[in-house]
């Protein structure tokens, strides 16, 4: 496995060693002794997987402490742009976002620490999202940040028209408006 660092500290993308042959390809997505050794401790109590077509976006998501995940995402069909934003106010980081393209083609994960929003837009005409969490999923604790927001100025990749977003992430309020506890 390797880490490419995205310069937000904590937040890293791992490339797994692929094995690819006229049959197909193998990697390993996760393994406990590889990620201690490379320093995620986390346990990981949680998986969920999501399917979407173009144009959807999901998020910005996050959960407050105590309940808030350390993620690690990837992409098993189809391909998306990814998504997180440093919500943790100590850091030289805060509020700064980064985005990255993940693919069943690349195999690219991402590790999302606690402390950031997440979300996703699907660019290819359907995606299917894993995401593995350590902490449990608490709606009590779930909040959010408005994907258009002017303070980000994320460029999302799909066009305005296109766009397809839930009713509940279409309401979310703005960074400096947003409830977080980090």
């Amino acid at each position: 496995m390797n880490i490419v660092e995205t310069g937000i500290e904590g937040l890293i993308i791992l490339e797994p060693r692929v094995f690819e042959d006229s049959r197909g390809y193998f990697f390993e997505s996760f393994n406990l002794k590889e990620w201690r050794d490379l320093g995620i401790n986390q346990d990981f109590v949680q998986d969920n997987q999501s399917k979407s077509s173009y144009g959807v976006i999901r998020g910005l998501h996050y959960q407050l402490a105590p309940y808030s995940q350390t993620k690690v995402v990837r992409v098993l069909l189809g391909e998306v742009l990814d998504v997180a934003v440093d919500l943790r106010k100590e850091s030289d980081t805060f509020g700064k976002s980064f985005s990255t393209l993940l693919s069943a083609e690349n195999k690219r994960q991402m590790l999302i620490p606690k402390g950031f929003a997440h979300g996703f837009a699907v660019l290819s005409n359907e995606a299917v999202f894993y995401y593995k969490c350590d902490e449990l999923y608490k709606p009590e604790s779930e909040r959010g940040i408005i994907y258009t927001d002017l303070d980000l100025a994320i460029d999302w990749m799909i066009p305005e028209d296109k766009r397809i977003i839930s009713g509940k992430d279409i309401n979310m309020p703005s960074l400096s408006q947003a409830e977080m506890n980090f």
